[in-house]
C-alpha cells in the first residue's frame, strides 16, 4: 500500500479546541440569526459602514450579495432587508477594517502563515497591495501593478504552447469580467477556463442539457407560492441558501407539501422562525416538512426509483388521475422503455437500498400521485455522488410522469452556490465551449478561438502534477481548500511556474504556490468601482436566470485596489500587445461598452445595457420553462433516461463519509467556529457518527480517530477528528470541508460530469495513534 507524503495539516490538527456540543436545533433562523449577523460586524469593526451597507444589499439600485445565488424577488422587495444571516456576515467579512499590508508580509513568512487554520488566516483582514512572492522567497514583498503584468506577461509569453495555462474562475466575478476573461483567455489560444461549477453543479447541466434542453433550473420564485408539492433534496437551505426558506414559507402558506429528503436531518428542512415577521420574533416557529426520509448516502437512486415504480403502481389503479398522458404524449420520448424497467425491481429491495422503510416511501407517493404542480429542488448532496447525474434524470423522469415541467408551480430547481456562478457559464465560462458559440467570438471579433476543448478542474489539476501545465491565474476563489485530494492538488500546484490569485482576502492557496507567485487584491462587490470620476456597475445572474445590476456603495479599503475587469483588460494589453484585435482600452473604460458586445455573441443579452437598467432586472429565455425542450431528440422533445441503482457494499468497519460545510461557513470562507443548528462550537475536526456504529467499533463521544481513505491503492490519513454522535443513518459518517478534502480522491469522481465526488468516500475511523500508545 502506497502512502503519500502529507503536507504540513494545514488546519494544524495538534490545536484541537475545546468543543462544546449541545442537542441539535429543530428550526432555522429567528433572532439568534439577526443577532449573530451583527456581531459579525461589530467583530470586524464595522457596525456603521456595515449596517449602512446592509439595507442596500440585494435592493434595487444596491449591490448583489457576495454569498448564494438565490434570486431576489421580482416585485416590492422588503425595506427591513433581503439578506440572511450568512450575506450578512460575507458582508462583513468583505467590509471588515481589519487590512493585510506590506508590513503584515514582512512580518509573517509564508511557512508561519500557513501554520493558521484557515479561520485565523481569512480573519486578517482585506488585501490592500499587489504582493510578489520570488523564487525561493520566504516573505510576499510588494511589486508594483505594472511590475505584475509584465510579469504575468512574460511567463505566458514563454511557455510552448497556449495550453501550458489555466484560467480559473470563482463564481463572484461579475458577467463583464467574465466575458472579458474567457475573451482572453481564447484571443491567447486555449479553452482552459475550469470554473467552480466544475465542483458543485456541473452535474446538473450535464444531466439537464440532454434531457430538457436546458442546462439550468426552469422555475421562478413565484412558482413556489404556486407549487403543490416541494421536495427538497440533497441540500441544506438553513446554511447553503437561507432566504429560500422565506420561499418555501410562502409556498407552505399556500398550502404546498414538502417533503425533506437528506441523511441528516437539519435544522433548516425541518422549521423555520422568520426574524421578519411576529411570530419569528417572538420565537414562534413554523414547522416544514411534511415528511422527512433519512435517506442513506447515495440511497437517493434507489428512492426515486421507488418513487417510480409506486407512482407507476398507483397509475394502474386508477388510469389517467396519475401520470399526464397529454404531455407525455405530446412532449416526451422513451417513456415506454423507462415503465417497463420496473418489472425488475422489487420494491423492499429499493427500499433497503434507500435505507428507508416501505411505508415511508408510500407516504411520499401519497403526497405526490395526485398532484401536478411539484418542484424538486437540490443541492450538492446529489450532484458530488458519483451516479448523481442518473439521479437528477431520475428525477427528471418523475416529473415527466406528471407532466411537471414547463407550467407554473412546477420544475427543475438546482440550488447553485455562489453569487455568479451561473452567470460566468453564461458568459462563456466553459472548457467546452460549443463550436456555435466559438464561431459567434470568431464573427464578432475577427480572430479564430481555438477549437480543443480544455480542462476542468479535475482534469486541470492532474495536468499541473504532470507538468503538462505551467501556470495558473485564479480569477478569485480559494483553489486549494475548494478542491480535492489536498495533498496531492498541493504537489501540482508547487510544481507551476507561476501562480497568481486574484482576491479580496488573505486564502490558504496563497500559501501553497508555484515556483513564483503573485496575489492580486480586487474591489470587492460592495465597493464603489469608479471609473474616470463615475462609479460603475456591473451585472450577476442569480439560480433562476434573472440578470440584474450591481452597484457598490463603500469607500474601497485601499487605492490601491483595481477592478476585476481592469486586471483582465490590462493583462491582455500586456501579453497580447500589438498581435490583439480587441480594444481591451475601451471596455476597462466603459462597461456598457462589455455589455454591447456581450450583446452580439451571447442570445438572451438583446437591448442589454437598456434592460439591465430596469428595476430587478430581466429573465433570460428559457424554452423549457415555457414547456419547449429543444433536445434535437425525436423532433424536440423531453427524453426519458434508464439508469441503475448502485449496490453499495461496505466492508468490516468501513463507512460512507460525506463532506458538508458548517453553518458559521460559505464554501471555503470560514467566518466563525459555532456550527449552530448542529450544536457544534469551538471545533471543525469533527466526525458524525451514528451511535450503534460508535457502540460496534467501541468509540465515545469526543474520542479522538484518524480517518483513513484508500482509493487507489493510496493510504490518504486525516489525523485527529472528534467522535460526535448524530442521527446519521448507519455505515454513514459526515465531517466537514475543507477539512478532510484530503481524503477525497483526484479520481472519485462523479461520471459524465467529472465533478469531485465529495459526498462519497469510503473511509475507515480508527482510534488516534496517540490514543492506542
Amino acid at each position: 500500500m502506497k502512502k503519500l507524503k502529507v503536507v504540513p495539516n494545514p488546519e494544524n490538527p495538534e490545536k484541537l479546541l475545546n468543543l462544546k456540543y449541545t442537542p441539535a436545533k429543530t428550526w432555522a433562523a429567528g433572532i439568534p440569526g439577526v443577532m449573530a449577523a451583527f456581531g459579525d460586524l461589530i467583530e470586524e469593526g464595522i457596525p456603521f459602514r456595515g449596517t449602512r451597507a446592509l439595507f442596500s444589499m440585494n435592493q434595487n439600485g444596491g449591490f448583489d450579495c457576495p454569498s448564494c445565488a438565490w434570486p431576489d424577488p421580482d416585485d416590492e422587495r422588503s425595506p427591513i432587508g433581503e439578506y440572511c444571516e450568512n450575506g450578512a456576515k460575507a458582508l462583513a467579512e468583505e467590509a471588515t477594517s481589519k487590512k493585510v499590508t506590506e508590513a503584515f508580509f514582512a512580518e509573517n513568512s509564508v511557512v508561519d502563515l500557513a501554520q493558521l487554520t484557515d479561520f485565523e488566516i481569512g480573519k486578517k483582514g482585506r488585501l490592500t497591495s499587489p504582493m510578489f512572492l520570488p523564487k525561493g522567497g520566504a516573505h510576499y514583498q510588494p511589486i508594483s501593478w505594472d511590475a505584475a503584468f509584465k510579469k504575468i506577461a512574460a511567463h505566458l509569453n514563454a511557455l510552448d504552447s497556449p495550453n501550458e495555462a489555466i484560467f480559473y474562475t470563482s463564481g463572484r466575478t461579475s458577467n463583464e469580467t467574465s466575458f472579458l476573461y474567457q475573451l482572453f483567455a481564447k484571443e491567447f489560444g486555449t479553452n482552459n477556463m475550469p470554473d467552480c461549477s466544475n465542483m458543485c453543479h456541473e452535474t446538473s447541466g450535464t444531466a439537464l442539457l440532454p434531457t430538457i434542453g436546458i442546462g439550468k433550473g426552469t422555475v421562478k420564485l413565484d412558482d413556489f407560492y404556486q407549487a403543490e408539492v416541494i421536495v427538497v433534496i440533497g441540500h441544506n437551505p438553513g446554511t447553503n441558501a437561507p432566504r429560500m426558506m422565506t420561499a418555501l414559507q410562502k409556498g407552505k402558506n399556500n398550502g404546498a407539501k414538502i417533503i425533506a429528503i437528506n441523511p441528516l436531518p437539519e435544522a433548516g428542512l425541518m422549521g423555520f422562525r422568520n426574524p421578519q415577521a411576529l411570530n419569528g420574533i417572538l420565537g414562534i416557529g413554523e414547522h416544514y416538512s411534511d415528511l422527512y426520509l433519512p435517506v442513506k448516502i447515495n440511497g437517493d437512486m434507489a428512492l426515486l426509483k421507488a418513487i417510480g415504480l409506486l407512482l407507476a403502481r398507483e397509475e394502474a389503479l386508477t388510469p389517467g388521475l396519475v401520470f399526464d398522458h397529454e404531455f407525455i404524449n405530446e412532449k416526451t420520448s422513451g417513456a415506454g422503455a423507462y415503465l417497463a424497467q420496473f418489472e425488475n425491481y422489487q420494491l423492499d429491495e429499493l427500499a433497503a437500498a434507500a435505507g428507508l422503510s416501505v411505508a415511508e416511501i408510500e407516504a411520499a407517493v401519497e403526497i405526490l400521485a395526485h398532484k401536478k404542480r411539484i418542484i424538486f429542488a437540490w443541492g450538492m448532496g446529489l450532484t458530488q455522488q458519483p451516479n448523481g447525474v442518473d439521479m437528477i434524470r431520475e428525477i427528471v423522469n418523475i416529473l415527466l410522469l406528471k407532466g411537471s415541467i414547463g407550467k407554473p408551480g412546477a420544475g427543475v430547481c438546482p440550488v447553485r452556490g455562489h453569487s455568479n456562478v451561473q452567470g460566468n457559464r453564461t458568459m462563456l465560462i466553459n472548457e467546452r465551449p460549443t463550436q456555435q458559440q466559438l464561431d459567434r467570438i470568431r464573427d464578432v471579433f475577427g480572430f479564430e478561438p481555438p477549437r480543443a476543448h480544455g480542462y476542468n478542474v479535475v482534469s486541470a489539476i492532474k495536468a499541473m502534477h504532470k507538468q503538462d501545465v505551467k501556470l495558473l491565474f485564479a480569477m478569485g476563489g480559494n483553489f486549494l481548500s475548494a478542491t480535492p485530494d489536498t495533498t496531492f492538488t498541493a504537489e501540482a500546484l508547487r510544481k507551476l511556474r507561476l501562480s497568481v490569485h486574484v482576491s479580496t482576502k488573505l486564502n490558504r492557496s496563497h500559501l501553497v504556490h508555484g515556483e513564483e507567485a503573485l496575489i492580486l487584491p480586487t474591489l470587492s462587490r460592495s465597493d464603489i468601482d469608479m471609473i474616470n470620476g463615475v462609479a460603475q456597475f456591473i451585472s450577476t445572474e442569480s439560480s433562476m436566470g434573472i440578470v440584474q445590476s450591481s452597484k457598490g456603495i463603500l469607500m474601497p479599503v485601499s487605492d490601491q485596489l483595481l477592478n476585476e475587469t481592469h486586471i483582465v483588460c490590462r493583462m491582455a494589453m500586456e501579453t497580447l500587445g500589438e498581435r490583439s484585435v480587441v480594444d481591451w482600452k475601451a471596455y476597462a473604460d466603459d462597461y456598457d461598452k462589455i455589455r454591447d458586445v456581450i450583446e452580439k455573441c451571447i442570445p438572451g443579452f438583446e437591448n442589454y445595457n437598456e434592460r439591465i437598467r430596469q428595476k430587478g432586472g430581466f429573465y433570460l429565455p428559457n424554452a423549457a420553462r415555457d414547456g419547449k425542450f429543444i433536445t434535437g431528440i425525436a423532433g424536440d422533445k423531453a427524453a426519458f433516461t434508464l439508469s441503475g441503482v448502485p449496490l453499495n457494499i461496505l466492508a468490516e468497519n468501513e463507512y460512507l463519509m460525506a463532506t458538508t460545510r458548517t453553518h458559521d461557513q460559505f464554501n471555503t470562507t470560514i467566518y466563525g467556529l459555532e456550527d449552530r443548528y448542529r450544536g457544534i462550537k469551538n471545533e471543525r475536526r469533527v466526525v458524525f457518527m451514528n451511535q450503534q456504529d460508535m457502540d460496534r467499533q467501541g468509540f465515545k463521544a469526543e474520542d479522538k480517530v484518524d480517518l483513513f481513505n484508500f482509493d487507489d491503492g493510496i493510504e490518504r490519513v486525516a489525523r485527529l477528528f472528534l467522535v460526535v454522535p448524530y442521527a446519521v443513518p448507519q455505515g454513514n459518517a459526515v465531517t466537514y470541508f475543507p477539512e478532510a478534502n484530503v481524503l477525497i480522491s483526484i479520481n472519485n469522481v462523479v461520471k459524465e460530469s467529472n465533478m469531485p465526488a465529495s459526498k462519497f468516500v469510503r473511509i475507515q475511523i480508527r482510534l488516534h495513534q496517540a490514543e492506542l500508545t
